[in-house]
């Protein structure tokens, strides 16, 4: 199993609303799969993949990147 870690972030009050209304137009998503893809995509497109190091962490977020637009809820 996965290891989650958890966060809190304070997020501005219009991106919020329109989360809430993704969540309701979306009921296969809740708010943690939106913000894994979320910032694995930031991370992506922002990558530093000059290193070793970088180059790893390039490939783990896109492995959560994809995991995460694929997963299916039942």
């Amino acid at each position: 199993m996965r290891p989650y870690i958890s966060i809190l972030a304070e997020i501005p009050e219009e991106l919020h609303e329109s989360l809430k209304s993704y969540l309701e137009t979306h009921p296969d998503w809740d708010q943690d799969r939106v913000l894994s893809a979320a910032l694995s995509l930031f991370l992506l497109q922002n990558d530093h993949r000059n290193t070793p190091e970088g180059s790893r962490c390039y490939h783990s977020a896109a492995r959560v990147y994809l995991e995460t637009l694929f997963q299916h809820r039942v």
